[in-house]
């Protein structure tokens, strides 16, 4: 009886057939164990074992069969390193200017410290307390209408900071003339953003799919599933529902804030057309329409003009 190593070494027999099977077949009738025969006319497989049949044509896995593995896992740990490095550079890049901005701002300089905050937020970075700064020194400028604008985005992002909503509140109170104000239902719903409502809807859902999937599974527990299943079936439809009413005002309905000393709304969307009524910066619209250039809006009073997209700045539903 030959030796059962010898199947497994460098030197051992070739395998004519142009396949590589990952599972070699005994040509010989050997028992599993180390001697010994299987009855006549059975065979059994033993697989390839150790690194050493890795490096041998005769059977199973060989490096080849692995290279397309190993090179895509080497493009991902090197897309993967780059993204952190790029990453790191960034965020290292936004600190140091979000320190000069602070700079700026806290030795008087406003108008710099807006001029590099929003630097900062042009080259894609965000957060609340980058735009509570911003708004703030907007403010200080003595521009209602971008201070107006970044607290709103900031509320948008952190619904319940307090120091947000007091400032909002503050300058807004400084606007002249007619705008447009959230009501009580849009307040309250505000109260969390839009991914929250997402999440709160998507728990609610699993929740009740599993309370749902443990009484068909047990059926002894259904009784006492019964109400918790319906509580949190009653909670996935209001936060569904809820998550569909923020999702439209998010994405479909547009508030703009005037950002012009003083701008005139027109009757139409070109500069000979009609003065229709004049509104003051800081004042927010609601945006009805847009054509080429020009926003029509209304005041929340029934009037209803166009003003140059370059004199208001867009921002989403709450």
């Amino acid at each position: 009886m030959k030796n059962w190593f010898s199947f497994f070494s460098a030197g051992g027999a070739k395998d004519s057939s142009p396949r590589r099977q990952p599972w070699v077949v005994m040509p010989e009738i050997l028992s599993p164990g180390w001697g010994g025969r299987k009855p006549d006319g059975e065979i059994f497989f033993r697989p390839c074992r150790g690194l050493g049949c890795l490096k041998s044509e005769t059977h199973g896995f060989t490096v080849g069969y692995f290279r397309p593995l190993l090179r895509s896992f080497i493009l991902i740990l090197v897309l993967a390193g780059t993204f952190v490095f790029a990453a790191n550079i960034f965020a290292a890049g936004v600190t140091a200017d979000f320190s000069t901005a602070n700079k700026f701002y806290s030795e008087g300089k406003f108008a710099d410290a807006a001029n590099a905050y929003e630097k900062i937020l042009a080259g894609g970075a965000v957060s609340p307390n980058l735009l509570f700064n911003y708004g703030n020194a907007e403010f200080k400028s003595g521009n209602l209408g971008k201070s107006i604008a970044a607290f709103r985005r900031a509320e948008l992002l952190a619904p319940r900071d307090s120091e947000i909503r007091a400032n909002l509140a503050f300058v807004r109170n400084q606007v002249q003339g007619a705008t447009v104000r959230e009501s009580f239902w849009q307040n309250w719903l505000g109260n969390l953003s839009l991914n929250e409502w997402t999440v709160f809807a998507a728990i609610a859902f699993w929740l009740t799919f599993l309370l749902l999937a443990a009484k068909q599974i047990r059926p002894a527990l259904a009784s006492k599933l019964k109400s918790a299943t319906w509580i949190f079936a009653v909670l996935t439809v209001f936060s569904g529902t809820i998550l569909g009413v923020q999702a439209a005002n998010h994405f479909s309905r547009q508030t703009a804030v005037v950002i012009s000393a003083q701008a005139t709304a027109r009757s139409g969307p070109f500069d000979d057309a009609q003065s229709a009524f004049a509104v003051h910066d800081g004042a927010e619209l609601s945006v009805l329409d847009r054509r080429d250039d020009w926003i029509q809006i209304t005041d929340g009073s029934g009037k209803i003009g166009w003003l140059p997209a370059k004199q208001v700045e867009i921002l989403p539903g709450a």
